[in-house]
Parts: C-alpha cells; structure tokens; sequence
C-alpha cells in the first residue's frame, strides 16, 4: 500500500479526533440508524476531552456520508476536517472514535483500500479512454489520448497506389499506439498505480502492450470484455479488474514475506530486516524501513512509544530526549506512529494476512520491516531471529 495520500495529516500538531464508520447499510431503517452511530461517535469523542468545534467538525463531515461506500474515516483537528476517506469495509458498530495526539491511522489497513491502484485503458486505433479504479472511490475518468485521425482504414483495391496506402494506414496505426503506450507508462507513474489493464480488439491490445516500459508490461493484463466504443463496457471487465487486484495485492505480499524471511537471517555481517517495536522504532529514526509490514491483531500494534511533533520523533521511553528532540513527548500507539513515519519517508505499507504458515513465519508482535540499508552485526534493540 503506498499511503501518500495521508501526508497532510503528518505535520499538524493535533490532538486529532478520528472517526472509522460503517455507511453500507440498506436496511429501512439505516438513515436513522446512522444518525444515532454519527451522534454516539461526537459523544465519545466529547468525552475523551475533543473540543466542541473538532466535534461539530466531525458530526457536520459524518452527516454528509452516503451509502455508496462501505464506509467513512474522518480525521479532524483544532476545529477543521483535515481528511475523509472512503473505505472498501465497513466497520463494525459502533464506529471507532478516538481523540489522541496523532491520527488513528492503524483501522485503515483494515477497512481502507488494500488492494492497488489500477489504470484502465480502453483502446482503440485512433487513441485511448482512461479510468483509475481504486482511488478512494468510485471509478473515475483520467483522461484520453488522442491519435492521428487519418488516414485510418484499409481498401481492397491492390495497385500500387492502393498499397503504398495501406501502408500508411499501417503507420498510422502504429504511432497512435506508441502514442498511448508513452501516456499510459506516464500516467501509471504519475497515479502510483500498480496495474494496467488493457481493453479493446485483440491486435490493437497488442499492439500497444509490446510498446510499453518492460516493467508496465509484467504488471498489464489484458481484458477481452470491453472496449472503447460507447455502450461496450461491461460488468465482467470491473470483475476481471478486481480479481487482478486482489491477485496483485497477494503476490506483493508473498515476494515481500519471502524477502522478509530472508532478510532476518544475519548474512555475511549484515541484516537486511528488522521486526519487533525496538528495532523498528530504532529504524523509523533513521528513515531505513523501505517497507513497513503489519499483521492485523499483532500485539504490539497497540504498545505505547513516545513521539515528537515530528514523523521521525520516536523513542521507546519518555526519558530518551536525545532521540526525541522534544521535551514533553506524548505515548501513542506504536501502529500508528510507525505509520505516520512510514508514510514521512515514502515507505511501502504491506498489510499482512491475520493468519500465516506459523508464528515462527511472521514478524515479532506483527510488526516487520525490510530496510532501505542494512545493519552490520545485529539489530539495535534486538529483532533478528534467525531460523532453524
């Protein structure tokens, strides 16, 4: 999960009230029914110490919310919505409502968007529709490439006239899909998404996919159910599309578990992993952790640290000033500070499944890292466990 969207709630000083809830409801009774769950939340938030203007923040943003998605994440401070975020899951009622010195951010590996971005191309011989899939959100338009008009199709005559126009007609074709191929590597990299997919005429597909960056083409999967002409998408490409998300999101844990796995034996004086609240807050200091890996249920996930008002402010114990910078550090929870510094340095978020091939598999406490460089000898603070 790449969590860069978060980044304006990393450097406001809070405290921050956040809210997690369900909206998916269809029963008779659902407004009503989230009426109540929107005022129970602003009371415990009230009850917790939020002040009156971040909870009339939050009910005013909670009211709004529409059934549409499965549910609803609010982040507010000092009086002001800073962030709302649909969810792919519903959570459970009651809402969670918490009022702490940084944002809640942990719920959302488990009811936000787990699964990539994905960019959708509907192709065609005279350009491209675009669409991203996976955004917070409903399917959204972004953009279309435009090609050469002309000259565009073939005739049966077969003089040498006729051919030399055919193959311009070739060429034509040709450069509208190099044409699309650039924009398609462009907008994946500008949209971070992980995925394309490819739909339209088998040739003009192919055309297209054998122009693109060797690395988009291992990530493009090509659909046969849909096109670009109007009235030809269907509902089994948004099937296609979700099943190579989720097929996506499953590979990308496995290749980083693998690594993982390889990265916590010590080789040749160096570690290139690190697991358990010290020596991940230890790598959080130092910008290391590359990919950040956390297993639902984990029990250090709700373990007190001590941060700073900035990202990289983390210390196990309030007594560690010289790690913090800060003179009244606050607790929080190691989840979410490690998130918050996750999100700081660009880091990847690999949510991992509740379940694994045994405890020795997993992180230590649930909480796992691959680091941008390695530590020689051993990890500080512990956190290397070699296997047997």
């Amino acid at each position: 999960m790449n969590l860069g969207y978060l980044n304006p709630l990393l450097h406001r000083p809070g405290p921050w009230a956040s809210v997690y809830l369900g909206t998916s409801e269809v029963t008779e009774d659902a407004e009503r029914v989230q009426e109540l769950e929107v005022r129970g939340a602003c009371d415990q938030l009230a009850d917790l110490g939020a002040d009156d203007a971040t909870c009339r923040a939050v009910y005013a943003e909670l009211s709004r919310a529409t059934r549409d998605d499965a549910g609803r994440a609010v982040f507010a401070t000092d009086g002001e919505v800073v962030m709302h975020i649909p969810l792919s899951a519903p959570p459970p009622a009651p809402p969670l409502a918490n009022w702490g010195v940084l944002p809640r951010l942990g719920p959302l590996l488990d009811y936000g968007e787990r699964d990539p971005t994905c960019l959708v191309a509907y192709v065609d011989r005279r350009g491209a529709d675009l669409e991203l899939r996976g955004t917070h959100g409903k399917p959204r338009p972004a953009g279309e490439v435009t090609g050469r008009e002309w000259p565009m199709h073939r005739t049966g005559r077969a003089d040498w006239s006729q051919r030399h126009f055919q193959l311009a007609v070739e060429n034509t074709w040709q450069e509208n899909a190099a044409r699309i191929a650039e924009t398609l590597a462009t907008d994946a990299a500008r949209a971070h998404a992980e995925l394309l997919v490819l739909a339209g005429d088998r040739r003009e597909r192919r055309e297209v996919r054998e122009r693109l960056p060797e690395g988009l083409q291992a990530r493009t999967v090509e659909s046969d159910y849909s096109g670009r002409a109007a009235g030809t998408k269907s509902e089994r490409l948004d099937a296609e599309v979700e099943q190579a998300r989720h097929e996506r999101t499953r590979e990308q844990t496995e290749e980083a578990m693998d690594r993982f796995r390889a990265g916590r034996i010590p080789a040749h004086d160096r570690i290139d992993a690190a697991e358990g609240v010290p020596a991940l807050v230890d790598a959080a200091r130092e910008h290391r952790i590359a990919e950040l890996l956390m297993r639902p249920g984990g029990p250090d996930l709700h373990r007190d640290v001590w941060v700073g008002p900035e990202p990289d402010q983390l210390a196990l114990r309030r007594s560690e000033s010289q790690y913090l910078g800060e003179p009244l550090p606050s607790a929080a929870r190691a989840d979410d500070a490690l998130l918050r510094s996750a999100v700081a340095t660009g880091a990847e978020v690999v949510p991992l499944p509740a379940t694994g091939d045994g405890p020795r598999q997993m992180p230590v406490g649930g909480l796992g890292a691959l680091l941008r460089w390695p530590y020689g000898g051993t990890v500080p603070g512990g956190g290397a466990r070699p296997e047997r």
